[in-house]
């Protein structure tokens, strides 16, 4: 019977411990302004869209995001000295580990607010489909958790 009470207790402990971390991420991510549909709706691929995205694949998911242009003056921002693919960071990512993650991306990087776009990988064989729409399920609502506006960037549709 001790025994018994012991493993109860460890998972009560670990349950509060994943609340304590879940809350922990959240008050992270709530810094981060709410999204304006007018600054994110009309944009409908990867190149053109500026805050994080997740590729979601069959055994992981793939985190994009593109840093802030360190001159920010109008004049000479991006060019050739500082081309937007160099200021973009991959990161391939469990998720598990998916709000660890967002609640360690600065706050530059949201230009649209707290809002996240999700595509599917692209030539995903057959076979590993159901695998990419569960993973798909999975990360929209941990992002919805977190407090997160999920974009479709493939469908142009908020989850």
């Amino acid at each position: 019977m001790l025994v018994l009470c012991g493993c109860r207790s460890s998972a009560v402990h670990s349950a509060q411990q994943a609340h304590a971390q879940l809350q922990m991420e959240r008050e992270e991510i709530e810094r981060i302004p709410p999204p304006t549909k007018s600054t994110f709706m009309t944009v409908h691929n990867f190149d053109s869209w500026q805050n994080p995205v997740i590729t979601i694949e069959p055994s992981m998911l793939e985190l994009h995001v593109l840093l802030s242009d360190a001159n920010t003056t109008s004049i000479g921002a991006g060019g050739m000295f500082r081309p937007i693919n160099a200021r973009r960071q991959e990161a391939a990512i469990r998720i598990s580990s998916l709000g660890e993650a967002m609640s360690a991306i600065p706050r530059s990087c949201w230009p649209y607010g707290r809002v996240v776009a999700v595509e599917e990988a692209h030539n995903t064989p057959a076979s590993a489909e159901p695998a990419v729409r569960r993973n798909m399920e999975l990360a929209i609502s941990k992002l919805n958790d977190l407090g997160f506006v999920v974009y479709d960037l493939s469908s142009g549709k908020v989850q």
